[in-house]
């Protein structure tokens, strides 16, 4: 009995100095000293007890997102927004693996914001015709998501655009085959709707551009249930439909 006390409150205190450990990320937040905030969440990636936690990934994500938006200039921060997305991909997959996707959720608004500048860059992209940067960045959405067909989508219009039929096809295919496990799409956030709807309109307009007028059609309809109401959808709906 005395043992099995003494081991609980050995958990016990080694969760309130986790719990310490990690208030001191958000106080380096909040202090807006994201270098810091990067260096201590990746010595914790790095240890061999935390290295399957999810929060320190989403740390160094959040200050390397920062870093990437303050206009730093240190050579060492040239690639502060991809490394985001890689240790966002990473504690995605250990969350998955060992959490269901919980802890991301606890961080919605953080991943939110995140995703929703991937997609800005995506679609700025698309519409400067810039169709392979477009692609490269589509093809990094599907690591920090798990609602991915929108990305798959893009990519296909994006390889049809740059002549390369053979692999749109295939990545057309399979964002039709995970469309099919789709039932709903409420519980999505708004990056990964916008991603879904824009996915298809773009490669509507990719067939269309090409004369494939009637794919282009059936393309708009796979996902016309979901966005009834949306006036952007019908906007977009009637430029390749009607």
């Amino acid at each position: 009995m005395k043992y099995i006390f003494t081991l609980l409150s050995f958990i016990f205190i080694s969760q309130i100095v986790f719990c310490q450990q990690y208030d001191e990320l958000k106080i380096l937040y909040a202090d807006e000293d994201y270098k810091k905030l990067v260096a201590k969440s990746l010595k914790y990636t790095e240890n061999e007890k935390t290295k399957k936690k999810v929060v320190p990934y989403i740390w160094a994500a959040k200050g390397l997102y920062a870093i990437s938006e303050s206009g730093e200039t240190d050579v060492k921060y040239k690639n502060a927004y991809k490394d985001a997305i890689k240790y966002l991909s990473k504690g995605l997959k250990y969350d998955l693996k060992l959490n269901d996707g919980s802890t991301f959720e606890e961080f919605s608004e953080f991943t939110e914001e995140f995703k929703m500048s991937l997609f800005f860059r995506i679609t700025n992209e698309l519409e400067s015709e810039a169709y392979k940067k477009a692609y490269s960045w589509a093809m990094k959405y599907p690591k920090i998501t798990k609602n991915t067909v929108g990305a798959k989508y893009i990519a296909g219009a994006c390889k049809y655009l740059v002549s390369d039929p053979g692999t749109s096809r295939t990545l057309w295919n399979e964002g039709d085959a995970l469309l099919k496990e789709v039932n709903e799409i409420d519980s999505w956030g708004e990056a990964d709707r916008n991603m879904l709807m824009m996915g298809v309109y773009y490669s509507a307009r990719a067939l269309k551009s090409k004369r494939q007028t009637e794919k282009a059609k059936a393309f708009m309809n796979k996902i016309a249930q979901w966005f009834e109401g949306n006036e952007d959808f019908k906007e977009l709906y009637d430029e390749i439909v009607n």
